[in-house]
């Protein structure tokens, strides 16, 4: 795929550089709907109308290839921190919270998308989204145990 689409490796780390996750602005979304709003979002950008294969391609790779995976890290670490800085109550938590955060949007396309695991993939969007919409809703707003 990163050959059809892409032309090379090099050719997809290079339109990768410019993938833009499409966060929402949480600071409008009410407190106890962040965990929801995020997973919505991101059930959208894997495969609904935000979706492309960019995205597919990007984490495909980034699987057995280390300069797609430090993109990747790139791409999230400072996308989702961004985004979280804005609602969590201590900003030098926001790093912590978008890399657990990641953990779930990352691990569910992983499982969903590339592995195809039946039980996640026969989920519909409204069940997948409310199953895991508590987890992220803690990871940005529970207490970081230490």
């Amino acid at each position: 795929m990163v050959m059809r689409y892409y032309g090379s490796k090099d050719g997809l780390f290079a339109a990768a550089v410019d993938l833009d996750l499409h966060l929402p602005d949480l600071a409008t979304v009410p407190r106890e709907k962040l965990g929801e709003t995020l997973v919505r979002h991101w059930v959208e950008r894997w495969e609904g109308s935000l979706s492309d294969e960019l995205l597919i391609v990007l984490l495909r790779s980034a699987i057995t290839n280390e300069s797609a995976a430090d993109r990747l890290r790139t791409i999230f670490g400072a996308q989702v921190a961004t985004a979280l800085a804005a609602v969590v109550d201590d900003p030098a938590e926001a790093p912590v919270r978008a890399g657990l955060v990641s953990t779930q949007m990352l691990g569910l396309a992983l499982c969903r998308h590339i592995l195809r695991l039946p039980p996640v993939v026969g989920l519909d969007v409204e069940t997948l989204i409310a199953s895991v919409a508590d987890t992220v809703q803690r990871y940005l707003t529970g207490p970081l145990k230490s």
